[in-house]
């Protein structure tokens, strides 16, 4: 009996210019530097004779299905991700690419916080994914707007205090 799962959501095609450049580095890494020495050592290991017992070679043909299949998650995905270029008119509101700074209204902690594509998040940079709820919520704001936000931990109430833009 095969496990169905359904489709995930379709993730924002839009990422930074930073983001887009370091996925098209990790592909020509993959296809030129990690692929071939791959191949090398499987074909070493295929050498080696009995393929049946061969852990060697067992591992180096899993390597290598796992580099083809990220070489073409990112090949197909480079083809659709856009990269919006200039600032926005507006330089009080907060839009892709932002950094902003919230600030809780009941217990007054600050959290920092930048939106990026969601092929880039992470959580320990400030990095967050364009289609998470915090930055769907904030998108479109202004400097001291209030906001709430439906987080997984419940309802929570902040203001925006500070909004910038990377040069």
């Amino acid at each position: 009996m095969a496990r169905w799962r359904p489709p995930g959501e379709k993730s924002t095609a839009i990422i930074t210019r930073a983001g887009f450049e370091r996925l098209r580095a990790e592909l020509d890494d993959l296809w030129r530097v990690r692929r071939p020495e791959v191949v090398r050592a499987l074909a070493a290991a295929a050498a080696e004779g009995d393929r049946s017992e061969n852990a060697e070679y067992t591992y180096r043909k899993k390597q290598l299905g796992e580099i083809d299949r990220r070489v073409r998650y990112l090949s197909k995905r480079l083809e659709v991700l856009k990269v919006p270029e200039g600032r926005p008119a507006d330089p009080e509101a907060v839009f892709f690419g932002a950094w902003f700074e919230i600030e809780h209204c009941d217990s007054g902690e600050c959290l920092r916080y930048r939106i990026v594509g969601p092929d880039e998040t992470d959580a320990k940079a400030g990095h967050i994914s364009v289609d998470s709820p915090l930055a769907r919520a904030v998108l479109r704001r202004r400097l001291d707007d209030e906001v709430e936000v439906h987080l997984p931990a419940g309802p929570a109430r902040y203001v925006i205090v500070v909004v910038e833009y990377p040069d």
